[in-house]
């Protein structure tokens, strides 16, 4: 958890890399090691951001804790859902 983002950052993230949506996409791609990033929200359950943080040790990706909760990430991606987990695969 080595800094917070701002909704412009997140945003920029969104339109440029190729980003997964979805903690069990995420964390099978952390596990496969294809992850560089990873966008969890503030209200993301402790189980997932634990299971997060473990994986991402594994594979050496970044885990971010957000401001935002999951349904402001939802809008920011424009979905009509909430999003609690976000990835950026890696060579992006």
């Amino acid at each position: 958890m080595a800094k917070k983002l701002t909704s412009t950052e997140i945003r920029k993230i969104i339109q440029s890399n190729d980003v997964i949506i979805g903690t069990e996409k995420t964390l099978k791609n952390l596990k496969l090691g294809k992850v560089d990033k990873v966008i969890a929200s503030s209200n993301c359950s402790e189980k997932v951001f634990e299971d997060l943080e473990y994986y991402s040790d594994l594979s050496q990706a970044e885990v971010i804790k957000s401001n935002f909760s999951n349904e402001e990430l939802g809008v920011m991606c424009k979905k009509p859902y909430s999003i609690s987990v976000l990835s950026i695969l890696k060579g992006v």
